[in-house]
């Protein structure tokens, strides 16, 4: 794997790190959406299977889409299928930065390989949700970015852009 390759983990959980339910999030939040965009446009977006079966219109447009699925028989359109995680990263070797963008299985993959963690966090507990991201380790990051958006018309809840850095 290439050393200098920033291996970033992107993700929108509720208070208690929730972030899905039945395959999808429990959620839809629009500047999370924009912001998810803005970031990971023209970076190459790694997946689970289950993941970009989620994706309402196929493949990310403008990035190079992964999708890690050990099954041979799926061959998703717009997308390179890696058979591990350790794979996925190959396919990225020659680049600056990789997102890992979900679900569950990969975030607790790369949490402890991850350089930058960019975390949406809605301030309020979907009580149903069957997916959770795991615990920021201690002592590994430390929070760098952080933006409150207080509730508004377009979302009921609060919710805070964070962003982590590695520490040194």
């Amino acid at each position: 794997m290439n050393p200098s390759l920033t291996i970033a983990i992107i993700v929108a959980t509720d208070d208690k790190g929730a972030i899905g339910l039945n395959g999808d999030m429990p959620w839809r939040l629009p500047a999370d959406l924009k912001r998810f965009r803005a970031i990971t446009m023209g970076h190459p977006v790694i997946m689970g299977r289950r993941t970009f079966e989620s994706l309402p219109g196929g493949a990310l447009p403008g990035r190079m889409n992964i999708v890690v699925s050990k099954s041979a028989e799926f061959l998703p359109a717009g997308a390179t299928v890696a058979r591990s995680p350790e794979e996925a990263l190959e396919l990225c070797k020659d680049l600056s930065v990789a997102f890992i963008i979900g679900g569950g299985t990969l975030y607790r993959h790369f949490i402890l390989q991850a350089d930058l963690l960019y975390i949406t966090v809605i301030h309020h507990t979907y009580e149903d949700a069957d997916t959770w991201f795991p615990a920021i380790p201690e002592g590994v990051f430390e929070l760098t970015e952080k933006e409150d958006v207080p509730s508004d018309g377009k979302f009921p809840h609060p919710y805070s852009f964070l962003r982590y850095s590695r520490k040194k």
